[in-house]
């Protein structure tokens, strides 16, 4: 099943996590504002049906499981974190594919940047 025959998602969206990421020194000492955005697909049916959460996944241990990446991590690349991220969603069941948004609101450059970001698609097995 992929994300197109299964249109049934979960979205996050403006997930803020203060954290250790960046490549220049002040950015490996200093924590900075993170909003990760994700999509996770996945068959939502029986839990429409039961309206158990046993049947869904639990978006609310997703949170906690990508806040807990993104402070532990302290990766250098957005690309990384967004990497391990969607890796680690892909490992819950029912999982098929997932969309994993990482910005960095406030950018170490010089023009006026609102936010930069990078975003992932995987699929699973």
């Amino acid at each position: 099943m992929t994300a197109l025959s299964n249109s049934d998602c979960i979205q996050l969206r403006g997930l803020r996590v203060v954290c250790i990421v960046g490549v220049l020194p002040e950015e490996r000492e200093r924590p900075q504002p993170l909003e990760l955005d994700i999509d996770i697909y996945a068959d939502l049916s029986a839990a429409g049906k039961s309206d158990e959460l046993d049947d869904t996944v639990d978006y609310g241990s997703v949170a906690t499981t990508v806040e807990e990446i993104c402070l532990g991590m302290k990766a250098q690349l957005l690309e990384r974190l967004a990497e391990l991220v969607a890796g680690r969603l892909l490992e819950l069941d029912g999982v098929v594919t997932v969309e994993v948004t990482v910005k960095k609101i406030r950018p170490p450059v010089p023009s006026d940047l609102h936010f930069s970001a990078v975003r992932v698609t995987r699929h699973g097995q």
